[in-house]
């Protein structure tokens, strides 16, 4: 099915340029595609597009540059996908407004994924929220931020409250570790499964002080969901 989304990929290489825009059109998303830089920034100057997938080495204007200039005129997400593999250039390229950066090879099941993401984050899209949110005796005010188990108040740090919060939007759905961080801290995920795994531990920890019930249960391999 069509998505309304449109998605310009900037990518000289002919090969990874169709690759990718097969993909995401199986996928459901209308691409334009750009080989240059100055091509890419035509594009942009028509119609918006979310996200631009952005190479760095390009002719014409560089992946760097179009980066800036778009981010100087236009609201618009933007995902690099490049070779360039070092910490340096990921730091200098988010820290200048890239959303998201993907290193080649790549697989492509992951772009489509994180595509994903940047167009939920831009669009604004969220699942319907309730002032309170309710599983077995455990209620959860998203207007107070509590957690109270039997009328008894939990104390949960931020990332905490946002996991069991993301977990409570989706009563029915095994939940996958990349989209509980990307609910809970707002950031790209870079296989922090050591930081969930421990947040997870420290909520049934303090649950447990109040209650005997199961609230989260592990599916191992995949991520989380609420106890049955």
């Amino acid at each position: 099915m069509e998505k309304n989304e449109k998605i310009l990929i900037v990518e000289d290489d002919t090969d990874i340029n169709n690759m990718i825009r097969d993909a995401l059109s199986k996928a459901g998303y209308a691409c334009t595609q750009a080989f240059s830089g100055t091509e890419g920034l035509l594009y942009i100057e028509k119609e918006p597009y979310s996200p631009v997938l952005l190479d760095l080495m390009l002719p014409g204007r560089n992946g760097e540059e179009l980066l800036s200039e778009i981010k100087k005129k236009y609201s618009v997400p933007v995902m690099v996908v490049s070779a360039k593999d070092s910490i340096e250039s990921k730091v200098d390229l988010l820290n200048s407004g890239a959303e998201d950066y993907m290193t080649k090879p790549f697989d492509i099941q992951e772009l489509i994924a994180r595509v994903g993401v940047q167009i939920r984050r831009f669009s604004g899209e969220t699942e319907q929220r309730k002032d309170v949110l309710s599983y077995k005796d455990l209620r959860l005010c998203t207007d107070s931020y509590t957690v109270t188990v039997s009328g008894k108040q939990a104390d949960l740090t931020k990332q905490e409250f946002k996991i069991l919060e993301f977990l409570l939007l989706h009563p029915k759905k095994v939940c996958s570790k990349q989209e509980i961080y990307d609910y809970a801290w707002d950031d790209l995920y870079i296989g922090e499964d050591k930081t969930i795994n421990v947040h997870i531990s420290n909520i049934r920890r303090k649950l447990k002080k109040l209650s005997q019930e199961e609230y989260i249960e592990t599916v191992w391999g995949i991520g989380f969901c609420l106890a049955k």
